[in-house]
């Protein structure tokens, strides 16, 4: 709750903004606001960290959680270091294999 506020009070959502899932996740990868804290990034320089409607905040935020727990722009195969690192995010080994796969895609788009 202490991180909720702060969030508000430095100016990265209004109260009304603050609307997530049922345990808490606001914006779009589902930031703890405790992670919000620590982790959001203002990548589109405009003074606020905004996960919720900027795609370069959102990105670089992500980006920063993943790297700050050892993550790499390394491949995410099931048995990669990066592999763990997604599980730290979401515990699920479903999600962190879709996640994978997903890189996987992105990897090899033009």
């Amino acid at each position: 709750m202490i991180d909720a506020l702060r969030i508000v009070e430095r100016g990265d959502l209004a109260p009304p903004e603050m609307r997530g899932a049922w345990a808490g996740e606001i914006g779009q990868t589902q930031f703890m606001p405790s992670s919000w804290i620590k982790f959001a990034v203002d990548f589109d320089g405009n003074g606020r960290r905004d996960l919720i409607k900027s795609a370069p905040d959102v990105l670089a935020s992500t980006a920063n959680f993943l790297a700050s727990h050892g993550g790499s722009a390394a491949r995410t195969g099931s048995r990669s270091a990066n592999f763990a690192v997604i599980q730290q995010w979401n515990k699920s080994e479903v999600y962190a294999k879709t996640i994978g796969y997903f890189a996987s895609q992105l990897a090899r788009a033009p």
